[in-house]
């Protein structure tokens, strides 16, 4: 009894101390963030887009694909920069990866038409 007891305990220790992994990486999507929207500067700016690269290269997540608004945050940025062609590509990549984020992301590419 006693070895049983010993068993499921040891079981139960090496089975609780395990890690979850998430859904989705995040990389330093929050400092990133919170420095370019606080700072607006050239530097949090290039900092951000390499965040939103490394996020959309490097999936680690369970999911193993692009958080949801990533995609679309990239490219609003882009658009933002002028570089049209890259944002509209992401933006259509968002509502592949997300189809609810459809009307939101179509009313980005209509305002883009006008």
């Amino acid at each position: 009894m006693k070895i049983i007891s010993f068993a499921l305990f040891a079981i139960l220790l090496t089975t609780s101390c395990e890690t979850q992994k998430t859904l989705y990486s995040w990389d330093k999507y929050n400092e990133s963030t919170y420095d370019y929207l606080k700072n607006s500067n050239e530097q949090s700016q290039q900092q951000l887009i390499e965040t939103y690269q490394r996020i959309i290269e490097n999936q680690k997540g369970t999911r193993k694909t692009i958080p949801p608004g990533v995609c679309a945050d990239y490219g609003f940025l882009l658009l933002k920069m002028g570089k049209t062609d890259q944002g509209k590509e992401l933006l259509q990549r968002e509502m592949a990866l997300y189809p609810e984020s459809k009307v939101f992301v179509e009313r980005i590419l209509k305002m883009l038409e006008k």
